[in-house]
């Protein structure tokens, strides 16, 4: 059996067409039931004493985020998600707060690193929006920033980013570098070295909503500052026990484990291939839409597919029209999005591993018969 048909068969089936695993992916019945089954032993025995007999499987999710970030499991903490987590890290931040990041960076990300104090530089990217890495090493080496933020791969355009060479650059001339990998875990390598690193489960890794990790190494652990409780309160809670909140959805974090857990099964190497075909396919078949223009490179390694009106189609409006009169979900993204980068909006199209070429295709002749259709 195909590893698509295995991913398909171990979830129900999809209502329409799903094509939006960078928003939001589905869930196995293995994930489902996990949650479910800990949301009725909370009933039974009360949420506490669940959760210390939840304890073993937790443990086991930090270890596989370990295994597929390169961090070890006791770096691993669990969050709400990739925006709780930046938050933690940049609120924990000493001292002086000047980041370099990509210009199209998350605007999300960019709000909370605005919230938090720091003045923001952007690194030297290509025409594709790739960073140039010996550029922006020499402007990094020439005018240091405290930290060095780092999108793998953007929700707003599917060029992979070089990330493993960048951020072995960045360790070697001693500046930190956090990776966000919220669109980057379990669809590319994200054991790049990073000094910190943070995803969520929601998207590529088909976990539920509401869930994140952070992995910080120690060495940059030992930097930061406790925010909760104070830190001159005399309290035996190291820094990233305290990134833990005390009130959490267990379940959630439990379907996680679940679901991170069924991603290494499958074999990392084999789903990452299989999402680069199911890009090069989407590619492929949309290039000849009337009305839309394709953004990334045919080849680029990744299933993200963003597509650019060019007659004046409103993305916001076709991805209503697609859900509702052909069951097909898709990501309307909003200059916003991406707000120092984008300068109109586009639709994305993020398929999983299932997706077939009648798919597509059928998405395809969609498109060109929806709202500014031809």
């Amino acid at each position: 059996m195909s590893l698509a048909q295995q991913w398909r068969d171990a979830r129900p089936k999809v209502a329409g067409l799903h094509l939006d695993s960078g928003a939001c992916s589905r869930q196995s019945f293995a994930v489902i039931d996990a949650a479910t089954a800990h949301a009725r032993h909370e009933a039974e025995v009360g949420g506490y004493v669940a959760l210390e007999a939840a304890a073993p499987v937790l443990d086991a999710g930090r270890a596989a985020v370990a295994a597929l970030t390169g961090f070890d499991a006791s770096d691993v903490v669990y969050t709400t998600g990739s925006n709780h987590s930046l938050g933690l890290l940049l609120a924990s931040w000493p001292g002086e707060r000047i980041l370099a990041c990509l210009p199209g960076e998350f605007g999300p990300n960019l709000a909370v690193m605005a919230a938090n104090g720091f003045e923001v530089r952007a690194l030297p990217v290509d025409g594709d929006g790739r960073v140039v890495v010996d550029e922006a090493i020499r402007e990094l080496v020439a005018n240091p920033p405290a930290l060095v933020h780092f999108t793998a791969l953007a929700s707003h355009r599917g060029v992979a980013q070089p990330v493993a060479e960048f951020v072995a650059a960045c360790r070697a001339e001693g500046i930190p570098i956090v990776v966000d990998a919220a669109q980057a875990l379990g669809h590319l390598d994200c054991n790049v070295g990073a000094d910190a690193l943070y995803s969520s489960s929601r998207k590529w890794l088909s976990g539920p909503r509401g869930v994140g990790v952070l992995a910080v190494r120690p060495q940059l652990a030992e930097r930061l500052q406790r925010q909760l409780p104070p830190v001159d309160w005399d309290v035996p809670v190291n820094l990233l026990q305290s990134f833990e909140h005390g009130e959490h959805n267990a379940a959630a974090r439990i379907g996680f484990s679940v679901a991170i857990g069924e991603h290494l099964a499958a074999g990392p190497d084999l789903v990452r291939a299989r999402l680069a075909e199911v890009g090069r396919t989407a590619r492929t078949v949309l290039a000849d839409v009337s009305g839309w223009r394709v953004i990334e490179p045919v080849d680029e390694p990744t299933a993200i597919t963003t597509l650019e009106p060019t007659d004046g189609a409103d993305p916001t409006t076709v991805r209503a029209w697609l859900i509702a009169e052909r069951g097909i979900v898709t990501t309307a993204c909003e200059v916003m999005r991406a707000p120092f980068e984008m300068t109109k909006p586009v639709l994305r199209i993020s398929p999983h591993i299932d997706t077939t070429l009648d798919d597509l295709e059928h998405f395809a002749t969609a498109l060109g018969e929806g709202p500014n259709g031809h």
